[in-house]
């Protein structure tokens, strides 16, 4: 009896200690076998870009997790984190794009795409444009994003803005 329950024991440690080495290799096929993110992953990045593009009050999306939220923009105070991050990112996003006008966001091609389990982390080129106070404006950068799966829904854990390229055109007098 002291013998079996000896080999069981061992037959559990051995289960167990091969599921842990399968584990990562497990995580990394699934890394390898999707190149870009999907329409799911991409519907919390769709909706927050439709709600920014929006100047005039409308209703925050719950794109952002719960937990451990930091975002990094190019207005102060540059980077929101903790609990309230959201809601003072959103303060400090109203305040930055109050005289604009019009705004547009196109996106390019995802790229730099890794997924662990239930995060994924991808690059996303964007311009943004519309009018400014004196004209025109066209905006280019890199969205990094960071997003976490939780109760089956993508959730924008992370998210770092960085512009490459900015023009103004002004408005025409005549």
């Amino acid at each position: 009896m002291n013998i079996m329950r000896h080999l069981r024991n061992w037959l559990i440690l051995v289960m167990l200690f091969t599921s842990f080495l399968t584990a990562p290799t497990q995580s990394k096929q699934q890394a390898d076998g999707a190149q870009a993110p999907d329409g799911a992953m991409m519907a919390p990045v769709t909706a927050l870009a439709q709600y920014m593009a929006h100047v005039e009050c409308v209703a925050m999306p719950s794109v952002f997790s719960d937990n451990g939220l930091v975002i990094i923009e190019n207005f102060a105070p540059y980077i929101y984190v903790g609990k309230d991050a959201a809601a003072r990112w959103n303060t400090g996003y109203r305040r930055h794009v109050a005289q604009l006008r019009d705004l547009k966001v196109s996106f390019g091609t995802a790229h730099d795409f890794e997924r662990t389990g239930d995060r994924v982390y991808f690059v996303l080129p964007a311009t943004w444009g519309g009018l400014q106070p004196g004209g025109r404006f066209e905006e280019h950068g890199a969205w990094s994003f960071v997003l976490e799966r939780s109760s089956g829904q993508w959730r924008i854990l992370a998210y770092g803005w960085g512009a490459t390229d900015e023009q103004d055109w002004p408005a025409k007098t005549e």
